[in-house]
């Protein structure tokens, strides 16, 4: 479906309150799993796992209507390719994911008696990571825009269950968004990642959502479109 016409600076409000909630969820559900679990990781990750799908389906849901509930720059530059959105609108979109993440993971830290935001030491580097990076964006993509192909209002619910599953099918636990990951640097927490892992983790994300697109163009040439929205994120 293709969204009814709204204001740039509400759809950049859904953008930046819809990732701020992601990254809550995502951080805090790290925090209270870890600590909840007393020591058990498979544990900790089965809790940051259902929160983490759980609030992608009702984030979805909710924003959707309003932005499009990208909650991804690798969604966003996607969404502009096929365009869905105007492409002088993706660096206000992926702006406002930034600062709504780093506010939910400030906001999760805060939650939970930590600072506002402090360095992660979490270690995530190595060539499995960034090929676990590289196949979970690539599967995001393509569970978006087969699903919004044909059956859009199935996608939260098909984003929900393809990133629970994919953060135990990857070594990386699927991040699969740029923005999430720059802002998980600031939080020495459970879900957490070292800043020096960063930039190799989102090159990683890009290619893998640049090869989603490319296939599905190959896919789809010459087929009449559907619909236009792709929607959505982690």
């Amino acid at each position: 479906m293709t969204l009814a016409p709204m204001p740039l600076s509400r759809r950049l409000a859904a953008e930046a309150v819809g990732t701020c909630f992601l990254l809550a969820a995502v951080i805090g559900s790290g925090i209270m799993g870890e600590r909840l679990s007393g020591g058990n990781v498979a544990i900790a990750l089965l809790a940051n796992t259902l929160a983490t799908g759980a609030a992608l389906v009702a984030l979805i849901l909710a924003f959707a209507p309003i932005s499009g509930a990208h909650l991804n720059p690798a969604v966003t530059l996607a969404e502009a390719w096929h365009g869905a959105i105007a492409w002088a609108e993706v660096a206000p979109y992926v702006l406002a994911q930034l600062v709504g993440a780093f506010l939910g993971v400030g906001f999760a830290n805060l939650m939970f008696s930590q600072p506002v935001f402090f360095l992660s030491t979490h270690v995530r580097s190595g060539g499995a990571q960034l090929l676990s990076e590289f196949i979970a964006t690539f599967g995001l993509l393509a569970v978006i825009m087969g699903c919004s192909r044909n059956r859009s209002a199935a996608v939260p619910y098909a984003v929900g269950a393809y990133i629970t599953s994919a953060y135990w099918f990857t070594a990386s636990t699927s991040f699969a968004n740029p923005a999430v990951t720059i802002a998980r640097l600031a939080s020495n927490t459970f879900a957490g990642i070292r800043p020096l892992d960063v930039p190799a983790f989102v090159v990683a994300q890009l290619l893998g959502a640049t090869a989603a697109v490319a296939f599905f163009h190959y896919l789809l040439s010459g087929t009449p479109p559907v619909t236009k929205e792709l929607a959505h994120a982690r």
